[in-house]
């Protein structure tokens, strides 16, 4: 009894050592800001101190999104046990500042994308506490969401804190509702969008290999041109969503220039995987290893592109503070000094490093289990439906597809397991009476078949057997006995109840701040 109090304790002190080592570091992050934000910058006013307090607050926020957000780039590749956590994080650190400093931009809009016209509020000092109470209380927010384990969009986590804010600030009539109509039907759009098509990629792929008695044969002919599409679509991506910034492009030039890459990919990679493939054996594993790389150039280069352009949502409202603080005006555009930057990239990172893990393990495999094909079809659905998206002008989350994509994947994996369990109790029930031995060789024949041979198997069982008569109910309740559940219910109601809720709630919280700095520093 003793032995087993002092491993708890043990396990309690080293869980306190880790707290503590975590919160060390971040308290050298915010002094860090505020050294370099006070003899930097000065503080010789009071909006100065404003300023000051803007960047601590950005890198929060900063950090807050490097714990939330950035696990749906890296989530699938290790729940696929294609990376590691440690390799993941640091992947996905090294990437996601690449993004931010080299193709985060140098001027971003000062109210995310025209949520409120800046004209209906007052004066100078009332927008420095519009930016405030908007990074605070997107912030908290995701602190709050990480804490529960569900993944968010920090886009709506921003968005929502800067509308009410703004609205407090400047009245209903300060919003665009367009736009706000335009983000929440994103909340329907980007996970069916991102679902769909994960969950396409799934079936194809079984279709076209698992499901093939020669898979290795059948991956040979179908992995390159998966593969060549990947190249396009994160080539496509890039160009679109990571590089636009440092060399824009037209979506046209993007596709083209991604088709390209991927043409050349489909061309290698002909020739490589008959080499990976020879003498393979024939086996669900060996498969799979063939997406292991794949997916971690995936989790580089999703995490390059969101670093690239979510940079800014925690550090949009800081740059817009600066400027104002600067310049002792409001203006439609505001440029993002390297050191602001710095706070929003090294924050991501420092998130991620810190508190990443948590939500990594639950878009990873808390969700549904994920194998590389799997995580593979998330990743594709990630890069594709932005892509695609984008050509049709639909406003999209890229966190709602990707863990739509999850949801996808593992919905379609119920769905095909349940259709196969009731065709094996179809074929018991037409076999009543059948030798055991002759049985279970007719059920090993089907199991090992492709999709064309078990519809004529089936096809030509009905017809020679003697039809099997149940009622609806009959036939409902064996559906529901062999269906399998293979997405945890719990989670995914956890996850979409967030998403509904964030703009409000970050929203209301933002408002509540502007009024209480509004009522102190009036």
């Amino acid at each position: 009894m003793q032995i087993e109090n002092l491993s708890k304790l043990q396990k309690i002190t080293k869980r306190s050592q880790q707290d503590f080592l975590r919160l060390g570091i971040v308290l050298v992050f915010f002094l860090g800001i505020l050294a370099y934000s006070t003899v930097g910058v000065g503080v010789s006013t009071p909006e100065h101190m404003m300023l000051v307090v803007a960047a601590i607050i950005g890198g929060y926020m900063a950090m807050n999104i490097g714990a939330n957000d950035v696990a749906n780039n890296v989530g699938p590749a290790v729940g696929s046990k294609s990376l590691t956590m440690a390799g993941a994080i640091v992947i996905a650190a090294i990437f996601e500042m690449m993004g931010a400093i080299i193709a985060g931009g140098d001027v971003i809009s000062t109210i995310q994308g025209g949520i409120v016209d800046m004209q209906a509020i007052p004066s100078t000092n009332q927008f420095i506490w519009v930016m405030i109470s908007s990074l605070l209380a997107g912030a908290l927010w995701l602190n709050f969401a990480t804490a529960i384990g569900a993944p968010v969009s920090t886009t709506h986590s921003v968005v929502g804190a800067v509308l009410g804010a703004g609205v407090t600030a400047g009245g209903l009539s300060a919003a665009n509702w367009s736009t706000i109509g335009s983000i929440t039907a994103s909340w329907v759009i980007s996970p069916i969008l991102g679902g769909l098509v994960a969950a396409g990629f799934l079936f194809w792929i079984k279709r076209a290999i698992t499901y093939k008695p020669d898979m290795v044969l059948a991956a040979k002919q179908t992995v390159p041109i998966l593969l060549g599409l990947m190249s396009f679509a994160f080539s496509t991506y890039l160009l679109l969503k990571g590089l636009n910034k440092v060399w824009p492009v037209s979506n046209g030039t993007a596709a083209s220039l991604g088709a390209a890459v991927g043409l050349c990919t489909w061309l290698v990679l002909r020739i490589v995987m008959r080499n990976r493939t020879s003498g393979m054996s024939n086996t669900k594993e060996k498969i799979n290893s063939l997406f292991t790389l794949p997916l971690i150039f995936a989790a580089a280069m999703l995490s390059f592109a969101h670093g690239a352009n979510d940079v800014a949502n925690a550090i949009g409202p800081l740059a817009a503070v600066v400027d104002t603080v600067l310049n002792s005006s409001v203006s439609d555009t505001a440029g993002i000094p390297i050191w602001v930057m710095l706070i929003g990239s090294l924050g991501i990172a420092i998130g991620l490093a810190l508190y990443g893990p948590k939500l990594i393990r639950t878009v990873g495999g808390e969700i549904t289990d994920l194998d590389q094909i799997r995580a593979f079809c998330i990743a594709m659905a990630a890069s594709l439906t932005v892509i695609v998206a984008s050509q049709l002008g639909l406003p999209v989350s890229s966190t709602h597809i990707a863990i739509g994509g999850v949801f996808g994947v593992g919905f379609l994996r119920e769905r095909l397991k349940t259709n196969f369990a009731h065709m094996l109790e179809e074929i018991r029930l037409h076999h009543r009476g059948a030798d055991r031995d002759e049985l279970e060789a007719y059920l090993a024949v089907f199991t090992a078949a492709d999709i064309k041979t078990k519809k004529e198997m089936l096809t030509h069982l009905k017809a020679q057997s003697a039809e099997i008569t149940m009622t609806k109910t009959e036939y409902k309740k064996m559906r529901q006995l062999y269906r399998v559940e293979l997405v945890k219910r719990t989670i995914v109601y956890k996850i979409i109840g967030a998403w509904v809720i964030t703009l409000p709630a970050s929203a209301l919280m933002s408002s509540l701040i502007y009024l209480a700095m509004s009522r102190m520093l009036s």
